[in-house]
């Protein structure tokens, strides 16, 4: 592994149709300690048979080290890595013929927080992103607003209050810094939920991947 670039030979596991017959690509990305097995699952609830499912394995089983409200270069090269790791799908997918328009991209606790930081460091349109307990890297208190058109990505923001990892708060500024972008975003707040992926949130982001793949331009 390069300590430089923890993320650059990570594993993909792939579900789904084959990434030369699909008509839409699910980036999952898991949480600290998780692996991509584990987020996998959760494209069971969000399955369409149509789209290609792929979700890559972080070096160690987490993103980056510290708390993604630690200062950002306490979290390099680690952060970085695994931003590119998710551009490189997007370059795969790219290459396979399927725009971003026709790419979702989500994740749950850390994997939350990067699909949310890869979103507004990588701005273009989306099929939708969802984001199950994260928010944009940064301090509290810092400045976290990034440049670019989300162009109307429809985004989902779920997270418990409170939560022993997410303060709701950033979820809030996080979603502020989205919409300044262009993205139509909905967040939803669960007051006493434990840091899991609820039924109930699957069910809304399934809908909102039918509503998404009902408007590709194929």
């Amino acid at each position: 592994m390069n300590s430089l670039d923890p993320h650059a030979k990570a594993s993909v596991v792939q579900f789904g149709a084959p990434l030369s017959e699909a008509i839409g690509v699910m980036i999952l990305l898991h949480g600290r300690g998780g692996s991509a097995q584990d987020i996998l699952s959760l494209a069971r609830s969000l399955y369409d048979p149509r789209l290609c499912y792929l979700a890559p394995q972080a070096a160690n089983h987490l993103w980056y080290p510290n708390s993604f409200l630690a200062p950002r270069e306490t979290n390099e090269p680690d952060l970085s890595s695994a931003l590119r790791k998710i551009n490189s799908l997007i370059t795969e997918a790219a290459e396979a013929g399927i725009p971003t328009e026709r790419i979702f991209i989500g994740g749950f606790s850390q994997g939350a927080s990067l699909s949310t930081e890869f979103v507004a460091s990588h701005p273009a349109r989306y099929a939708g992103l969802m984001t199950f307990t994260g928010g944009l890297l940064g301090p509290l208190g810092t400045d976290i607003s990034h440049e670019g058109d989300l162009a109307g990505t429809p985004a989902l923001m779920f997270c418990g209050d409170p939560d022993p990892y997410i303060p709701w708060p950033r979820v809030e500024e996080s979603a502020v810094v989205l919409r300044a972008m262009g993205a139509d975003v909905t967040t939803y707040r669960y007051p006493g939920r434990p840091h899991i992926v609820t039924a109930e949130e699957l069910a809304l982001a399934a809908e909102m991947v039918k509503t998404a793949i009902a408007n590709f331009n194929l």
